[in-house]
Parts: structure tokens; C-alpha cells; sequence
């Protein structure tokens, strides 16, 4: 039973980070702006409407679903889902919204192994999950074999690799993260977020570094990611937009501001099993 690489460091801050009463919405654009929530649902619900069209069932594995906003979607498509989750708590919550859905099974997964006992599915689904894995490539790796040939793997919302950002990017996406700091009145959390970061320190022992893994690793390299995933695939589409969390200037940056974070969608799956 493998261990999804780099599991560890991020499940030791999982019941700090998550634990009972997060609420996942407060900072994270892709459930608070409906705008995004629906790029994220209609990706999703895509894949899951090409399975179901394919063969008449549509079996998807989801990593990391936090309290299922995501997940009612595609299991009201008819899906059947296995939905995995490190935090004990967040799996609680999960298992607690789905409990008359048979069709939904909750794993509480606490080292990343679970994947490798789901049986095989259709489409593997990944939104605002990789950056918070140290090895986010050996990850995926690990998670291509459990797709069935025709399946897909789709990943949304993760933060661009910061490198190749421009200098005015990364500005102007700091500063729209301290703006929606002192609008929740949390000026001085976020100021010593961002310090740390410039000055390239990092608090091991501190939830918000540890789990924000991507902050340690500058992004998620999405080219490289699409080079993993081009092999094993007929299609492989990279997504870049703006995402930030105070409303009003996810609605500026729509129109001007620089893409900051991006989803992949990786389709029809090949089949490279050997015969017999």
C-alpha cells in the first residue's frame, strides 16, 4: 500500500488546519465566487457526463473534498464517488452530508494510501489538492494507473509556478490577499504570512505554511504537470485565470488583472496495459 509522496509532511498539520468547524468558503475563491465555482463545476460535471455517455456509468475518485462542495455535483449526476479525506474531521462531515447516498463512499485518509484501494474509475478529480502535496507529480503518477482507458484526470485550482510570474503578478496578487486580509480585520496574520514567504521563512510547526504547501515550493509547476499527464492522454488543456479571495476584486481582476492560478484537464485516457 503505497503512500502518495510527500503525504507526510502535509498529514501531520491536517487536524490543526482542518479540523472541526473550518470553514473552507472563507478563503478560498473557487467556493466563495460563483464565477469560478461554476468554471470548477462545469469541468467536473463534463467528464462526468462523457463517462456516463461511454458506458453508462461513471465511477470518479476524488482526492481531498473538503466538506463535498464539489462532490453533490457530479454524485447528482448519478456518479458513483469514493471522496478522500486527510482531515479526520472534514471526513466526518463528509460522511455526516452523505450518509443516505450509497452511491457516495467517504474514506478518512490520513496518509494518502486510500487511492491505491479504490477500484478502478473514470475520472480522478483534484481541485485546490496538489499544492498542498510536497511531490505533486509522483502523486499524479501514482493516481494514473487507477483511470480506466477513455477516463480523464482534472485538477483546478491551483496557484501558477511563481517563477514564471512576472514581477508585477506576484505584486498584484499579494497585495489583493492583504486587501482581503484587512477587510476580515486579520491585517497583522496576513502581514507576517507575506514576510515570511518574501523573506523565504518558513514555520514548520505553523499549519498555515505546512498545509499552504505551495508557498514553500513556489507553485505548481502547470507545465510540467501537462508533460506528465501528455503521455498518457489524447488531450491535455491547461486553464490560467485570475483568483483571489475578496469579491469585488475577483471581479476587477477578471476584466484586468494578471492569471494567477490554473486547472488542467487531462481526456481519453490511453490504454497502455500490456496484452494479456
Amino acid at each position: 500500500m503505497a503512500v502518495l509522496p510527500g503525504a507526510d509532511a502535509v498529514a501531520q498539520h491536517q487536524s490543526v488546519g482542518f479540523g472541526a468547524g473550518f470553514d473552507y468558503a472563507a478563503g478560498s475563491p473557487h467556493l466563495r465566487h460563483h464565477g469560478l465555482r461554476q468554471r470548477v463545476v462545469e469541468a467536473c460535471q463534463r467528464q462526468v457526463a462523457e463517462a456516463l455517455a461511454r458506458s453508462g456509468r461513471a465511477r470518479v475518485l476524488e482526492i481531498g473534498a473538503g466538506h463535498g462542495a464539489f462532490t453533490e455535483h457530479v454524485a447528482a449526476l448519478g456518479a458513483e464517488v469514493w471522496v478522500t479525506e486527510m482531515s479526520e474531521a472534514s471526513a466526518e462531515v463528509l460522511a455526516a452530508r452523505f450518509t443516505h447516498n450509497d452511491r457516495v463512499h467517504v474514506v478518512h485518509d490520513p496518509d494518502g494510501s486510500a487511492a491505491a484501494e479504490v477500484p478502478e474509475v473514470d475520472v480522478v478529480l483534484a481541485i485546490s489538492v496538489l499544492h498542498h502535496i510536497p511531490d505533486y507529480l509522483a502523486a499524479v503518477s501514482a493516481l494514473l494507473p487507477r483511470i480506466a482507458p477513455g477516463g480523464a484526470f482534472v485538477s483546478y485550482q491551483d496557484p501558477l509556478w511563481y517563477p514564471r510570474r512576472s514581477a508585477l503578478s506576484m505584486a498584484v496578487d499579494r497585495g489583493a490577499y492583504m486587501l482581503w486580509r484587512v477587510g476580515r480585520g486579520d491585517l497583522r496574520r496576513g502581514f507576517a504570512s507575506v514576510l515570511r514567504r518574501a523573506r523565504g521563512a518558513y514555520d514548520e510547526s505553523n499549519p498555515s505554511d505546512m498545509v499552504e504547501y505551495h508557498v514553500v515550493r513556489q507553485g505548481v509547476d502547470e507545465d510540467a504537470l501537462a508533460a506528465l499527464l501528455r503521455p498518457a492522454f489524447v488531450d491535455v488543456r491547461l486553464d490560467r485565470y485570475w483568483s483571489t479571495q475578496a469579491g469585488w476584486l475577483q471581479h476587477l481582476g477578471e476584466r484586468v488583472g494578471p492569471a494567477t492560478t490554473f486547472g488542467v484537464m487531462a481526456t481519453t485516457r490511453l490504454d497502455d496495459r500490456s496484452p494479456g
